[in-house]
């Protein structure tokens, strides 16, 4: 847990509630708070701990892109969550994209452009929004709304280059498949954007689920889901995040990303639904440290 991406704090919270509910499911925990991305520091650190499974609660690059997926590779350890090449392919927004459409499955529009060019004028017409390609969880994201006069001013921290992708309106949604069942379909409901700060604060969002959504289109949605997940090649536990303009029905559902590595917060939304489909914490954990072996 930890590890140096713009997702530290939340890995950190993350692994200790992680840590917290698998000893409370039986198992002996070493909680290793990685300073930083140095494969060495890895390395020693788990040869100290010599364990029969690695739990992965690293969010953002470095820790669910595929690179600590590699080294666990190399080093034989099973571990929890998806492979090198699902992890790889989650992270690099376009890359999965290109792999959902292949799959038939249904997103918007994007680019790649370069982030000067961005903020210089409209690479594509309003509205829109503009992120980096390879962070999760809502980092640097930035909505430009129809009608807007000026580009959007990005921070100098945003990467050189940048994904533009044409805005989809609508109610957001999320469902998370735990190895291949779809186990709900959750709304997020949010004064504003759904945001880091919205994700990780106690009270940024309400969780309703199941969501008060049509039959049809829950049905989609864990049916998407599942092969999301499938198009990617994931394993263990995903959630994937929709935007529903109901005003178009069915053809208003758009998968926006999948998370190989949900956030594992008090206020995280697949312990949430595992716990509605009667899967409480502990037993989720346990779930996925067997799932890692069985794979293994």
């Amino acid at each position: 847990m930890g590890g140096p991406s713009a997702e530290r704090e939340v890995s950190l919270s993350s692994g200790r509630e992680c840590a917290a509910a698998l000893r409370v499911a039986g198992f002996d925990v070493v909680e290793i708070a990685l300073d930083s991305a140095r494969g060495d520091e890895i390395v020693r650190r788990l040869g100290d701990a010599a364990p029969d499974v690695v739990f992965n609660a690293l969010h953002g690059r470095w820790g669910e892109d595929g690179c600590v997926q590699g080294l666990l590779e190399w080093l034989d350890l099973p571990y929890t969550h998806s492979g090198v090449l699902a992890s790889a392919l989650a992270m690099d927004k376009t890359r999965a994209k290109e792999a959902f459409r292949a799959a038939g499955l249904p997103v918007v529009e994007s680019v790649i452009a370069d982030a000067d060019e961005v903020r210089r004028r409209h690479v594509i017409p309003p509205p829109y929004v503009v992120k980096p390609n390879d962070e999760g969880s809502s980092v640097g994201v930035y909505i430009v709304h129809d009608g807007a006069n000026q580009p959007p001013a990005l921070s100098d921290d945003m990467p050189a280059r940048v994904m533009v992708e044409t805005y989809a309106p609508g109610r957001e949604l999320t469902t998370t498949v735990m190895g291949e069942r779809a186990l709900d379909v959750t709304e997020i409901l949010t004064d504003g954007w759904y945001d880091y700060a919205a994700k990780y604060t106690v009270g940024g969002s309400r969780h309703v689920i199941p969501a008060d959504i049509p039959a049809e289109i829950r049905a989609a949605c864990l049916d998407l889901a599942v092969r999301a997940h499938k198009a990617l090649g994931c394993t263990g536990l995903s959630r994937t995040d929709f935007r529903w303009d109901e005003a178009r029905g069915l053809a208003g559902l758009i998968i926006l990303e999948v998370n190989t590595q949900p956030g594992m917060t008090p206020t995280s939304l697949a312990p949430e639904q595992a716990a509605h489909a009667g899967i409480d914490f502990p037993a989720l954990m346990a779930w996925m440290v067997e799932d890692a072996l069985c794979r293994s």
